[in-house]
């Protein structure tokens, strides 16, 4: 579904991505796991089109879109969930969530999906009025993900899923994710928490300075004794 093959990315006069190929085929959670630095943000960035590599290529759906602009990767159904949520704060729930399907055919489904997006996370629902600037931290993320979701993407990537949240209302989203996958959704979440994510996912690969330096099963990333040094405290 997603393939990303050798590619080099630089910021400036800095690379930041050296040669790095993954792919995520339909219906997985695949998670890519790093500390800060590690590239993360930049290989989400550089698959959504706010980035162009200086090498390699992307592919989605079997289409390239390495310098394809980020609208157009959106309407062919990629959808993100940025680091920090980026909510809109003195809008309603309701609002953002209508903002979330700007594309002509997301529109025309609107009130599906808003349906759709409020049986995933009842909270929406009963503070579809409220100021979203006013809610938790667990309730804006559950915002940003049914924002995201709005535009109807068959591809849903999640950056730092739980940064910041207490760990029962990060159960109750990887809960949702999970019910988002059985649904046929596939799903790219980039993560520190690697014991979490790992146990949320079905393949993994682990960033380090811009490397791609390990890959696999989430089930053996979990066993892997690097992994368990780095990242899991083992």
């Amino acid at each position: 579904m997603l393939e990303v093959r050798d590619v080099d990315v630089f910021r400036g006069e800095a690379q930041v991505l050296w040669k790095v190929s993954m792919e995520v085929m339909r219906g997985e959670i695949v998670t890519v796991l790093g500390a800060n630095g590690a590239g993360k943000t930049t290989l989400f960035e550089t698959i959504l089109g706010l980035h162009h590599p200086e090498g390699g290529k992307i592919q989605f759906l079997g289409q390239d879109i390495t310098r394809e602009p980020t609208y157009r990767i959106v309407r062919m159904g990629m959808a993100c969930v940025p680091e920090g949520r980026r909510i809109f704060p003195e809008m309603t729930v309701q609002e953002n969530l209508e903002m979330g399907a700007y594309a002509p055919a997301a529109r025309r489904a609107m009130r599906e999906s808003m349906d759709w997006v409020m049986d995933l996370f009842p909270v929406l629902r009963e503070r579809k009025h409220q100021v979203a600037g006013t809610m938790s931290g667990g309730q804006q993320q559950m915002l940003a993900i049914g924002r995201a979701l709005m535009s109807r993407p068959s591809m849903l990537l999640v950056d730092e899923l739980s940064l910041g949240l207490a760990p029962v209302v990060t159960n109750e989203i990887y809960s949702a994710i999970r019910k988002l996958n059985s649904q046929g959704m596939t799903v790219l979440l980039i993560e520190q928490n690697a014991a979490r994510t790992l146990r949320n996912s079905h393949r993994g690969y682990v960033l380090e300075t811009g490397r791609i330096v390990l890959q696999g099963p989430s089930t053996d990333l979990l066993h892997n004794d690097h992994v368990k040094k780095a990242y899991l405290g083992g």
